[in-house]
């Protein structure tokens, strides 16, 4: 004798939950969905008006052609975005002066001078690396000028 395994209930279509989440917006896709569902059920005696067709095939044409330029741009604007290192990459090898706190006393800061020797970032802000080995935010620079380096011409 055969066994015979029975299908589990839950594989049934009826048993299925269906959810469908609303888009707030309509692609092409879903507008050409909507003019073929359009176009299958309509009244065979009262056909859709030709230039009501046309003129929704005008507009999914001027939607798609918003959709791609509104694309572009977006990938223009991320393009032009510049990298804090980037940005501040000239300071390397200038003399920069910031204000340094002293541990003892928080009222007293001392004024520190150094050379940018690279530029690196963290959290998206620029970190200047100094030739003290001070690594300081670039918003801490109180005074930028040449450093002794680039005005004596020699190390």
């Amino acid at each position: 004798m055969i066994k015979v395994n029975t299908i589990d209930p839950s594989f049934y279509l009826s048993n299925q939950k269906i959810t469908r989440e609303p888009s707030p917006t309509l692609d092409k896709d879903g507008f050409l969905k909507i003019l073929m569902t359009q176009l299958q059920n309509q009244d065979p005696t009262d056909p859709m008006d030709d230039n009501a067709m046309v003129e929704q095939m005008a507009t999914l044409t001027s939607l798609e052609q918003v959709m791609n330029m509104s694309s572009a741009i977006e990938t223009l604007v991320q393009s032009q975005v510049v990298s804090p290192v980037i940005q501040y990459s000239h300071m390397i090898g200038k003399e920069v002066m910031y204000q340094q706190s002293d541990d003892q006393a928080e009222s007293e800061k001392n004024t520190v001078k150094g050379n940018v020797v690279a530029v690196s970032q963290k959290e998206g802000l620029a970190i200047f690396e100094l030739d003290n080995g001070e690594k300081i935010y670039a918003d801490a620079v109180t005074k930028i000028g040449h450093s002794s380096i680039e005005a004596n011409g020699t190390e």
